[in-house]
């Protein structure tokens, strides 16, 4: 039986896991959930709804640019939260998650690998998805046609990355193993997480992110190393972000 100390200790962790995602990819997961809610009960069917991603923030250029950094910069802040929330005295939160540059040519070797593993079959997955009515039509780049479009895009790909890898990964294993989690239900929790945030893009993405989840923990376990992770979501993202936005007009219709 735990001790007064050691129960207080995993109520205190316990509590800090609560906070550390009601204030990130949590809060995002429960908004999902009543968005997929609406979706599902709404009289146009699932396949022919639309999800917009990178929206315009304002018609003013200038107003719009400074609120695209605003909405990146503070969506990072729960990571330096979940960073100095690991932290302890002479151990580095970073190193001990792999967020760091002490290997860059290895992981992004590994980061590429990912990218194709995961990306290539992902987008088969949506296709499969749009076909089957299981997945809405995704805009991934709906800002309007400014100059720091693409520069924006590649931003928010990389705010992505880091939030999800370094909160849904590194910091949320950690912890859960901090509270006695075997592996197996920790790789769980924290893949079914990752697909609960992207459940407002349907079903299909829902199942693709929860296997996406599966592959990154493993590459975890097995590593220690969450920056390999960060790459290759950054690349995925920036091929659907930027490559929508470079496509022509048709093809976007046609996607």
């Amino acid at each position: 039986m735990a001790g007064p100390i050691e129960s207080a200790t995993r109520r205190r962790l316990g509590a800090e896991v609560w906070i550390v995602l009601g204030l990130s990819l949590g809060q995002s997961a429960v908004y999902a959930a009543m968005r997929i809610y609406v979706r599902l009960t709404s009289e146009a069917a699932l396949g022919d709804q639309t999800a917009s991603i990178n929206t315009s923030l304002s018609p003013r250029p200038y107003v719009d640019l400074v609120y695209q950094v605003l909405a990146i910069a503070f969506a990072l802040v729960p990571v330096a939260l979940a960073l100095y929330l690991l932290s302890e005295p002479g151990r580095s939160a970073a190193r001990r998650i792999g967020f760091d540059l002490a290997r860059p040519l290895r992981d992004l070797a590994a980061g590429f690998a990912l990218a194709a593993l995961i990306g290539l079959p992902g987008l088969a997955f949506y296709g499969v998805g749009r076909a089957v009515g299981l997945t809405v039509s995704i805009n991934p780049a709906a800002l309007n046609d400014y100059w720091w479009a693409i520069p924006i895009l590649i931003l928010s790909a990389l705010k992505n990355a880091v939030l999800e890898e370094v909160i849904a990964v590194g910091y949320l294993l950690e912890r859960l193993e901090d509270l006695g989690w075997s592996w197996p239900v920790r790789t769980a929790a924290s893949a079914v997480l990752r697909g609960m945030y992207h459940l407002y893009q349907g079903i299909g993405p829902f199942v693709g992110n929860l296997v996406m989840g599966l592959v990154f923990n493993e590459y975890y376990r097995r590593s220690r190393r969450v920056m390999p992770l960060v790459v290759a979501h950054t690349l995925i993202d920036i091929v659907a972000f930027v490559g929508y936005w470079l496509i022509p007009e048709a093809w976007r219709a046609f996607l």
